[in-house]
């Protein structure tokens, strides 16, 4: 029987790394022309067998120190029994470390890197992980043996992934890989572009979600989980308040297979228990978690979706609120969500801007159904450019079965309007963020409408917030855009009377006109003097 270990475990606390952003244009210039979708399976997969091999050699020196040190109580002298207890599987499981066999740990890898047989050493080990550890059965990629994938860089990426937790001890492991992990994740989203919005959500608006909502303990819920954004996120939100992973009990589902294995590897890589069902599927017509009634539910569903199957859910027992059009399942994403809700649940998701206005094909009588219903309790306006896999402007949707015995305050019968659109920074030509401050501003006025202690008073705030009555909404014909509730932002006073800044702005714009005069002046002598004159 193995024994209990006595190390303590450390957290992630976010510290930064630095070398994210160097390994990550080491990597890339390695992928010569293969495309980022296909690289991405090589690069993460490596990623994770560096991971559970580090995890794992880390275990055994702990207990290597152990059995050979003749003060310590677990002291065996015989060095074959010794062996022996170093390679007993159960002194790894016992504290959640996968099992690793000899021909899977990195330094096999590493010894083989420049073999052109790499490939299906790789795959191999790929293979004997799956078979000594069940939970991770069909999770691996297993075709680094393919002709298409050159060799030799392949050895190259080993080498380079190799320099991974090389640090102190304080930076070994989960906290640095799974943070390389997550990175590679967000840089493969912006190189996919489109694609790249099927498996990620980008971190500030995850951020924006679970601080809204503020998953400490319970179940998490999230039925297109992509590659499990969301719960990385929800872990990180109950440890920095205190609380430990396993606070929470992480449900998920994914219909794309690649990205249900992205999505087990990222939960496997931060330690994170998770259930995303035994195989990928589609949440409408294969509910994995049937019975589930989930506390917290943090989604970014596809927007605007098409072809989902509506015809042949006519007769669905979660259409509560309307049959969702079968072009669009903007409406059935939303039912699921309210179909899975605990009564005292809460559910924040993303959501294409037409979802809050439309009219077409019932959405707009299904709306009308779920505001009556007293259902949202907030909805947030996104500034463009978050998102890698569209330009569609975004919205956040948050819907509670408990506004009316809230834990803080009643606020049945109120929607809170958030307009977010001018916050935020772009970090590049085509992609904006929201940083730490941003989502504390939105999340913190939230709060202090729900009461919260210590959350301060709330007060609307022309231009940003506004907590409207339903009355107001039935006027506004159900539609939820914050613009319309919120009004314009009040205009500071300069205190300069009217006219003199009139004055004084014509007397500058009468200089302005003159110097466009010379200016034209200048410029038609020196084209007259080159023999253009008009």
């Amino acid at each position: 029987m193995a024994r209990q270990s006595t190390r303590k475990q450390k957290s992630s606390n976010g510290a930064n790394l630095g070398f994210e952003a160097t390994l990550w244009a080491a990597a890339d210039k390695l992928r010569g022309h293969m495309d980022a979708a296909e690289y991405k399976h090589v690069v993460l997969g490596l990623i994770f067998l560096k991971y559970i091999s580090d995890a794992f050699e880390e275990r055994r020196t702990t207990l290597d120190t152990e059995l050979s040190d003749p003060k310590s109580e677990w002291y065996v002298a015989e060095p074959q029994a010794r062996y022996r207890s170093l390679e007993d599987r159960d002194e790894y499981k016992s504290v959640n470390i996968f099992w690793v066999p000899i021909e899977a740990r990195w330094a096999t890898l590493q010894a083989n890197a420049k073999q052109p047989t790499i490939g299906t050493t790789i795959d191999d080990a790929m293979v004997a992980i799956e078979r000594d550890n069940p939970s991770l059965k069909g999770v691996l990629p297993k075709d680094y043996a393919r002709p298409a994938l050159d060799k030799t860089r392949l050895g190259e990426l080993i080498d380079l992934i190799g320099t991974i937790g090389l640090g102190d001890k304080e930076n070994r492991s989960k906290d640095i890989l799974g943070r390389v992990y997550e990175y590679f994740l967000s840089q493969f989203a912006t190189a996919e572009g489109k694609k790249g919005g099927q498996f990620y959500t980008p971190r500030c608006v995850v951020k924006v979600l679970v601080e809204m909502i503020e998953p400490y303990k319970g179940r998490v819920f999230d039925p297109c989980c992509g590659s499990g954004g969301m719960f990385v996120q929800s872990e990180r939100f109950v440890e920095a308040h205190g609380g430990k992973i396993g606070d929470i009990s992480v449900y998920g589902q994914e219909s794309n297979p690649t990205t249900w294995k992205l999505a087990n590897m990222n939960l496997a890589i931060r330690g994170i228990e998770g259930n995303l069902g035994p195989e990928h599927a589609d949440s409408f017509h294969r509910d994995l978690h049937p019975d589930l009634k989930a506390d917290f539910i943090l989604a970014n569903p596809p927007f605007n979706m098409k072809d989902w199957g509506g015809e042949r859910l006519k007769e669905d027992i979660r259409w509560k609120y309307g049959l969702p059009p079968a072009g669009n399942a903007n409406f059935a994403w939303v039912q699921h969500f309210i179909h899975h809700l605990a009564p005292t649940g809460i559910a924040g998701f993303v959501l294409a801007n037409g979802s809050m206005s439309s009219n077409q094909s019932g959405e707009g009588e299904i709306r009308r159904n779920i505001i009556e219903e007293d259902l949202v309790d907030c909805m947030i306006a996104l500034p463009g450019q978050l998102f890698y896999s569209t330009q569609i402007p975004a919205c956040l949707w948050f819907v509670t079965r408990e506004k009316k015995n809230h834990r803080f305050r009643d606020r049945g019968g109120q929607i809170l309007f958030i307009d977010a659109r001018k916050m935020g920074t772009l970090i590049d030509r085509v992609h904006r963020d929201l940083s730490d401050e941003d989502i504390a501003k939105i999340a913190s006025k939230y709060h202090a409408w729900r009461e919260e202690k210590g959350a301060g008073t709330y007060e609307d705030v022309p231009g940003f917030c506004k907590s409207a009555s339903l009355e107001e909404i039935r006027k506004n014909g159900y539609v939820l855009t914050p613009g319309r509730y919120v009004g314009a932002e009040d205009v500071e006073d300069d205190g300069e009377p009217f006219e003199e800044k009139m004055g004084r702005l014509t007397t500058l714009l009468l200089q302005q006109f003159t110097e466009s005069q010379n200016l034209e002046h200048t410029i038609r002598e020196n084209l007259k003097g080159l023999g253009y004159e008009f």
